[in-house]
């Protein structure tokens, strides 16, 4: 379902980033370069869900985050640079429902996005967010991964790399389509990376690494997902 979600963020060009990203999702979205403005097309746009950069001109996003807070319920994602215990605390003491830092991943976000306008039930929450293949379950909602039931931490990358195959099993990816659509707008990464990503998930989810179940190497193309029955 669409949502309509406000960006406050005065680098144009992670807020278009961002942009794009959401509006593949299918949401409506908003993009305003300082706090101020943000203010402002908050309250006339009633969006359900806002991101906010803390650090932009006029009106910074921690008081923007109090203004809102003290006006509406809506979700409010912050982002920032500073990563320390007391920056997160603080994010959330104002009234921030989540935090992320700065360097991100656009794709970690967009499923934290989904998270909270389903917790906030702006969104209905469904099945079509779980991807099932065997015991291996990804969660894209939840940004979760489990393996027979057993939970397994991922990485960001790795999160992107089961999702792409796990959406289309048996599919076969080269190196390049997995780059593109796991790791987005990431122009640094080369396709070794991808192998290295690929050995760490099959030590994480596979019983036998060495002849692994799920993520399997199709020689000369790049990887697919198993289908085990």
């Amino acid at each position: 379902m669409t949502a309509r979600v406000l960006i406050a963020e005065d680098d144009r060009k992670q807020a278009d980033l961002l942009r794009v990203y959401l509006e593949r999702e299918g949401h409506s979205v908003l993009v305003v370069g300082d706090g101020r403005a943000a203010l402002d097309r908050s309250r006339a746009y009633r969006p359900d869900l806002v991101i906010l950069d803390v650090m932009m001109p006029l009106v910074d996003g921690l008081d923007v985050c109090r203004i809102l807070r003290a006006e509406s319920a809506v979700p409010i994602l912050l982002l920032t640079a500073r990563s320390t215990e007391d920056d997160l605390l603080l994010g959330l003491d104002i009234g921030a429902d989540d935090y992320m830092t700065k360097p991100y991943s656009p794709r970690e976000l967009t499923a934290r996005v989904r998270a909270l306008l389903r917790r906030s039930g702006r969104i209905p929450s469904g099945e079509a967010d779980v991807l099932t293949v065997g015991d291996l379950t990804v969660d894209t909602g939840r940004f979760e991964v489990r393996v027979a039931g057993r939970a397994v931490t991922v990485t960001a990358k790795e999160f992107g790399i089961l999702q792409t195959l796990a959406a289309e099993p048996g599919r076969a990816f080269t190196r390049a389509q997995i780059i593109d659509r796991a790791f987005g707008f990431d122009h640094h990464v080369e396709e070794r990376t991808v192998d290295a990503h690929v050995m760490n998930l099959r030590r994480k989810i596979e019983d036998d690494p060495a002849e692994p179940r799920y993520v399997q190497t199709v020689y000369g193309r790049g990887y697919r997902m198993g289908e085990p029955s």
